[in-house]
């Protein structure tokens, strides 16, 4: 089931979703100071990319001191709207039954995308 759900995200969108965060993530380690946020639009960009089936979990002993502040740094310099355009498209897909699962799993995004420092891809 994991594996159907997977071909039709990737159909409705979820491969432009994965390359928009890969690509934001390479532009991001151009610098030094980008390179800790292009690794979480990285690792954002996998759990894009096959969402059904994964999960964000919080690292063992996580959260810690670093992974506040930059979680805190990640809000404040606009990542936030990572998560603004996931709810939007989540309630989008909610519009239709077929498209819950879809819609939820934005939702689920959205969550993860506001604080994605201290999370790793289970």
């Amino acid at each position: 089931m994991n594996s159907i759900g997977n071909l039709l995200w990737l159909i409705l969108g979820g491969i432009l979703v994965a390359i928009i965060y890969f690509l934001v993530g390479l532009l991001m380690c151009i610098t030094i100071i980008g390179i800790p946020f292009g690794v979480q639009l990285f690792k954002l960009g996998g759990y894009a990319l096959w969402p059904f089936g994964h999960e964000l979990v919080d690292k063992p002993g996580e959260p810690g001191c670093l992974s506040i502040v930059m979680n805190l740094l990640w809000i404040l310099l606009g990542w936030w709207e990572i998560a603004i355009i996931h709810a939007i498209f989540g309630l989008i897909f909610c519009i239709t039954i077929v498209g819950i699962p879809f819609g939820i799993l934005h939702f689920r995004m959205a969550i993860n995308s506001i604080f994605p420092f201290g999370k790793e891809v289970r």
